[in-house]
């Protein structure tokens, strides 16, 4: 072998060493899926923001540990980002920024809420990034024509239609309602939606009361509604709102036939704030444990789903929770249908997804809000919640106050 033939060889196996090394820090710079979420960690909606990452980190820890996402012949790991942005929804839309242009995020899930999803939305369609909601239900998140957005709970109107239509056909001394609304998209928006389906109903609204975020003493307004004699009082918040309203109603002597709570009776620390004074209350959620489908996501039965919720946090998961973990099972299946992690071409595959998962059947509707759930009434017995409606999982009937 001459000197020279040796130098040439050497040199090709240093140019194919040099390629193949690049090829590797690519290969691994492509093997972890990174997905931001901007959560409130700390603030007043803390409780919320943890319950996302609860549903954010089983989906996590579920997919790796069962080999990762498969896509373009590869298989990734998944890792979350998070940040927190304290309660304050310009914050979030920061985080969300920055977590697209500084942290290389892949895809994201909103904010908690309506109001942070919709105005957090703007950031990631400007970046063409595949985005999914996992605790916003107003229609106004969704109307601006986005393309990359998409939600998991269902609009308004599917948590306000079951309860009227049971309350005022089980019992028809229940004519007058006043309604007490927290002042935020979505609070607001369901309370308004509600009057309108208790309008609709011949039924008549007493008192229409708004209270302003961080609110801490509810008194006059629950004053003012039990002058106007309510057969039902619909209250809206988060769940230290809702808790404190139901106590200010006890020591109010505001008593009504009919108490329904949006959305905080869905969670555990209500019941066990309240303790008896949260007897009989009834709510609405998107998901209960009491559901059964057969998915074909990570997760797979709700079953399943429920066994892995109990193993790693000791109880059942609330609907926050669940939908938390379905936005992280639905960008999978997302990302696998594509057979890519190309933003647009994932997007393209949630778009058209049709498919049963633990949380139930997604199918999601032109402005990307899911429109294949039928979210469970449900009154708190005992401190556990006894679902009323929808009939496949009924385990009890509306009981109302004496």
């Amino acid at each position: 072998m001459s000197r020279e033939w040796t130098s040439k060889l050497l040199t090709r196996f240093a140019i194919a060493g040099a390629i193949l090394g690049s090829a590797v820090v690519a290969g691994q710079a492509q093997e972890t899926i990174r997905v931001g979420a901007p959560l409130p960690m700390t603030g007043p909606l803390a409780p919320e923001g943890a319950k996302q990452k609860k549903g954010y980190d089983l989906w996590a820890e579920t997919a790796n540990a069962k080999g990762g996402i498969k896509a373009n012949g590869k298989t990734y790991k998944v890792e979350i980002v998070y940040f927190d942005y304290a309660s304050n929804t310009p914050r979030a839309v920061q985080g969300a920024e920055r977590m697209i242009t500084e942290d290389k995020v892949n895809f994201l899930f909103a904010p908690f809420g309506s109001g942070a999803s919709k105005a957090a939305s703007s950031v990631s369609e400007r970046y063409g990034i595949p985005t999914i909601a996992a605790t916003a239900s107003s229609a106004e998140v969704y109307d601006q024509g986005y393309k990359f957005l998409f939600g998991t709970l269902t609009p308004n109107e599917t948590v306000t239609e079951p309860i009227a239509n049971i309350v005022t056909s089980k019992n028809k001394d229940v004519k007058k309602v006043a309604i007490l609304a927290r002042n935020d998209l979505f609070p607001l928006a369901v309370a308004q939606q509600m009057e309108k389906s208790l309008k609709a109903k011949g039924m008549e609204i007493v008192a229409f009361e708004r209270y302003a975020i961080g609110t801490m003493d509810h008194s006059a307004a629950v004053t003012q509604m039990r002058a106007a004699r309510p057969d039902w009082v619909y209250a809206t918040g988060y769940v230290n709102d809702l808790i404190l309203i139901r106590k200010q109603m006890n020591e109010l002597g505001l008593r009504p036939k009919v108490i329904t709570m949006v959305a905080g009776p869905a969670y555990r620390e209500f019941a066990e704030a309240t303790g008896p004074l949260g007897e009989n209350i009834s709510s609405v959620a998107w998901w209960h444990p009491a559901v059964r489908y057969k998915g074909k996501d990570v997760f797979g039965t709700t079953e399943a789903f429920n066994k892995a919720w109990d193993a790693k946090y000791k109880g059942e998961a609330d609907y926050a929770e669940a939908s938390a973990a379905a936005a992280g099972a639905i960008l999978q299946l997302g990302i696998e249908k594509a057979d890519s992690i190309d933003p647009k071409k994932v997007r393209d595959a949630l778009a058209s997804l049709d498919v049963e998962t633990f949380y139930g059947k997604v199918k999601f509707g032109p402005s990307g809000q899911i429109t294949s759930l039928e979210p469970p009434v449900f009154q708190l017995r005992g401190g556990k919640t006894v679902v009323v409606w929808p009939e496949a999982v009924k385990q009890g009937e509306l009981e109302f106050f004496k």
